[in-house]
């Protein structure tokens, strides 16, 4: 009996697609892994490579044909000893075999009824994916769970005061801590991070540093070698360059090299980003720059009590983790669970606001603007569900898969730069792995291309804003 060649299908929901041409013709010899033909659907073309060897004796389906049923067949293959005589019988088969059109075909009226009825131009419309229908989504909820129990009392607190917090319950809690950087005791840090921490555990825990991040970063490096837990601060992240060969090749590094006998438990942390007039050395957004690299943990907080309980969790990792915050988010206020241990897992994200048309992705500072822009699409009908991803490094991808297969469009908002951003990676995640859920292209909101600059006109127009991420969300529901 001939071998049908069945129609496959390009992904997991396709139910029909054109076969738009043949590469074997009737009568050509076939190996397993020979491209015989090619289809297509409005997203896709594919080869269509035979499994079995032998002869193409009946092409079923012609070239240029369209809405091909998937798993219907389309040719037979002779095998070794057949001849055109078998193709009779095979042919009765293939046709029995084929699925039934006629349910289709009397779809097909009511369909142009209703869309007559309802005065649509099904060929004018503005939206591609219009009338597709979408798998729905394992779980709405998924690692999106409420972290905070129930009834639990919650404190007003400044980012400022949370991070302070978290150092100096971890301080108390383990001898191992330590917090070191330049003018972290006696000045009480440059942004009064670590006020009130030399009065409590004394300048041994609490160490003063020359201006040197090259060396204060390699000493905290070699301190974790030895067993110790360094806080490092920077001033700045900015001028973590001084340092980066200490935490990309020592303390990212050493894990792997040592075959896991020789870990590097520290914690880099500082702000990040831009903060107002400070030019452009001291404005960059490192988040997408450690994300890069394998051996290191990367966490950017927005609100108090993820900065408080993802701190305290970078203290106890194991691994290097870069603790990046930002100078125009320590005075702001947010609420913090009044719980006396309160951690946050890292690599988790959190939804902040849940939605329905369209998911905004965005973490530390980048989150005023999507929360913003939020609040005002919602006055215009749009809802908008917005992820704080809060860990860069390793991300929680699965819970912005998630949403997307509900919302089935995504934004993504940063400071960083375009070109290797953090929403580019995620714009990638998602081609592979939601890609049959997205109506429209990803679109990601970042800081311009270019150095940040120190008037304030021109710094205000190379950050993001609210009406970029309102642009783009419009963009993708189309209704701009």
């Amino acid at each position: 009996m001939p071998i049908q060649i069945l129609m496959p299908a390009l992904s997991p929901t396709m139910e029909e697609g054109n076969l738009s041409k043949w590469i074997k013709q009737e009568g050509d010899t076939v190996s397993p892994g020979d491209v015989i033909a090619e289809i297509e659907t409005d997203k896709a073309t594919m080869e269509v490579e035979a499994v079995e060897e032998g002869t193409l004796g009946k092409i079923l389906v012609p070239a240029g044909t369209e809405g091909v049923r998937v798993n219907a067949p389309i040719a037979l293959l002779l095998a070794e000893g057949e001849d055109e005589s078998a193709l009779e019988d095979g042919a009765a088969t293939a046709a029995k075999s084929a699925p039934d059109e006629s349910a289709k075909h009397d779809e097909a009226p009511a369909a142009a009824e209703t869309s007559a009825s309802s005065g649509v131009d099904m060929e004018a419309r503005r939206v591609p994916a219009e009338g597709k229908v979408h798998p729905e989504p394992e779980d709405e909820v998924g690692a999106f769970g409420q972290e905070i129990p129930e009834g639990t009392e919650m404190v007003s607190t400044t980012v400022r005061e949370a991070l302070r917090s978290a150092m100096a319950e971890e301080l108390r809690r383990d001898d191992d801590v330590f917090v070191m950087g330049e003018e972290v005791a006696e000045y009480e840090g440059a942004y009064k991070i670590t006020q009130g921490l030399l009065a409590e555990f004394g300048a041994r825990r609490i160490v003063d540093t020359p201006i040197t991040e090259h060396g204060f970063a390699g000493l905290g490096v070699g301190a974790a070698f030895g067993g110790l837990k360094p806080i490092v601060e920077f001033m700045t992240f900015n001028f973590a360059m001084q340092a980066i060969d200490q935490i990309i090749n020592s303390a990212a590094k050493t894990l792997y090299m040592a075959g896991g006998q020789m870990g590097c438990p520290i914690v880099f942390r500082g702000p990040n980003g831009a903060a107002a007039r400070v030019a452009a050395q001291h404005s960059q957004d490192y988040a997408a720059w450690y994300s890069h690299i394998p051996g290191l943990k990367v966490v950017q907080p927005y609100t108090a009590a993820d900065a408080k309980g993802l701190l305290k969790s970078a203290i106890r990792d194991p691994n290097p983790v870069i603790f990046l915050e930002n100078e125009i988010l320590y005075g702001q206020s947010f609420d913090v669970p009044a719980i006396d241990d309160w951690t946050v897992p890292i690599g988790k994200a959190r939804i902040h606001r849940k939605g329905k048309d369209v998911t905004i992705v965005s973490f530390g500072i980048g989150m005023t603007y999507a929360v913003k822009a939020a609040e005002e699409l919602a006055a215009e009908g749009i809802d908008a569900e917005v992820i704080d991803l809060r860990t860069i490094r390793p991300m929680d991808i699965d819970s912005v898969v998630r949403s997307v297969k509900k919302t089935n469009r995504c934004v993504t908002v940063e400071e960083g730069w375009p070109q290797g951003s953090v929403g580019e990676h995620i714009a990638s995640e998602l081609m592979v792995r939601a890609f049959d859920h997205l109506d429209a292209p990803v679109l990601k909101v970042c800081g311009k291309d270019v150095p940040m600059p120190y008037a304030a006109n021109l710094e205000k127009l190379a950050l993001p804003s609210v009406k970029d991420v309102i642009d783009a969300v419009k963009a993708v529901t189309y209704r701009d």
